[in-house]
């Protein structure tokens, strides 16, 4: 490791999970390295195709924004200073994939209290809300998403088949002011994330219609 003092500071990427109502930061959980590549994807949400020649150019919202990354989770560094380290020691990297894994699950103290409720009768229960999840690569990308696939491959165990090193792959969809509202948080900091693609744009360098062969659009 390099200790150079003017090695400039590397971010990490990572996961928030907030509050719904208080906005209060209720987990942060930062990927022990940064992934190698982050995929995205993004469907335009037109009209209908109606006949409807007016209809055309039409959007009925921002686009469906997915992301695609693999990380990885290593406690092979860990174990060799084991007093320092007695998580990675005991439980391996079970905490570190315990942290993501939990984001899809209600909690257990909500699934009793449905429990309790559907015992007592009761005829209505309603679904269990979850933290709002944001995605967070850089201070210009803090996005509000939902988790649509998680796998996880453990690749390494130690003695008492504690997983010490794994392979986590994460689809997450963005959500955005068409999924929330404009006056929840997740929406402001969706509009805020669309905001700052349209100041990017506007300092992206135009080209010129002689770079096309052309001198005008007929």
């Amino acid at each position: 490791m390099t200790t150079f003092s003017n090695s400039p500071r590397v971010l990490k990427a990572g996961l928030v999970l907030i509050d719904p109502d208080s906005s209060a930061v209720q987990r942060i959980i930062t990927l022990q390295y940064n992934p190698d590549t982050l995929s995205r994807t993004l469907q335009p949400q037109a009209v209908k195709d109606s006949g409807d020649r007016s209809e055309a150019l039409r959007l009925t919202g921002p686009p469906v924004e997915t992301f695609k990354l693999d990380a990885e989770i290593d406690a092979t560094d860990q174990l060799e200073f084991p007093e320092q380290n007695q998580n990675a020691v005991q439980f391996g990297v079970q905490p570190q994939l315990a942290a993501l894994e939990t984001i899809v699950y209600p909690s257990s103290a909500k699934l009793l209290s449905n429990y309790a409720m559907a015992r007592a009768g009761m005829l209505e229960i309603v679904p269990m809300v979850s933290s709002v999840v944001l995605f967070i690569w850089s201070r210009s990308r803090i996005v509000p998403v939902r988790i649509t696939d998680f796998s996880i491959t453990e690749e390494a165990f130690d003695v008492a088949l504690n997983p010490i090193r794994a392979k986590v792959s994460l689809g997450m969809r963005v959500l955005s002011v068409n999924d929330l509202g404009f006056d929840h948080k997740g929406g402001s900091l969706y509009m805020a994330y669309q905001r700052q693609k349209e100041q990017l744009a506007a300092k992206n360098i135009g080209g010129a219609l002689g770079q096309f062969g052309i001198t005008g659009i007929p």
